[in-house]
């Protein structure tokens, strides 16, 4: 379909490189041929509170703002967040989640425990296409946790069209993408990070 746009979104806490990831998104994007459009929402707090980030593109886009329910993708960086904007997802969106709990600094700070325990099974009720990614641990194993954002991009990249010729998308487009925006000495682990998540997604 000429005209379509494709709609991602990614939620998680400040903190987690959400911002990031969504601008190495629409570099590759961008470089494919796409109108892309970008736009970020932040909560209270810049590191603890609330983050998401919506990504549209395709021959032409109207709008940065992707409506309820029009997802195609939904990129939870953090279970609690990812959980609550299920609603944006398509029926038959994609939902990549990764499998980490982050208590929000109110909690931390009114010292009590509100997270709910049965987020997975809530999260994986409904039927829909879910990939789990344990991004933290496998950014930990890597020896840096703050990598767990593209070891994330990398486990959707694999599904994402990025060239307006059709053609799947190839792993090198992300990593000389990455080469450009990271600073040269993050970017031999980034790029591992992103090959790691590319893996999970076979």
């Amino acid at each position: 379909m000429k005209n379509k746009v494709t709609s991602v979104l990614l939620s998680g806490v400040g903190g987690q490189g959400i911002l990031l990831a969504s601008e190495l998104i629409c570099d590759v994007l961008v470089a494919g041929g796409f109108d892309v459009k970008k736009n970020e929402i932040h909560g209270m707090s810049q590191r603890g509170g609330s983050v998401t980030s919506h990504i549209r593109f395709g021959a032409e886009v109207a709008s940065p703002v992707i409506p309820a329910g029009e997802a195609d993708y939904l990129l939870g960086f953090e279970k609690l967040e990812g959980y609550r904007y299920l609603y944006m997802l398509k029926e038959d969106g994609v939902l990549i989640m990764n499998d980490y709990e982050l208590v929000p600094s109110s909690m931390v700070q009114k010292k009590v425990s509100l997270y709910p325990g049965d987020l997975s099974e809530r999260i994986n009720a409904g039927g829909r296409q879910t990939t789990w990614i344990d991004a933290q641990n496998i950014a930990e194993k890597l020896g840096n946790a703050r990598v767990a954002n593209i070891v994330l991009v990398g486990a959707m990249a694999r599904n994402l069209q990025i060239s307006k010729t059709d053609k799947p998308s190839d792993e090198t487009s992300w990593l000389d993408a990455l080469q450009a925006r990271i600073k040269p000495r993050y970017v031999e682990i980034n790029k591992k990070a992103f090959t790691e998540g590319w893996n999970q997604s076979r």
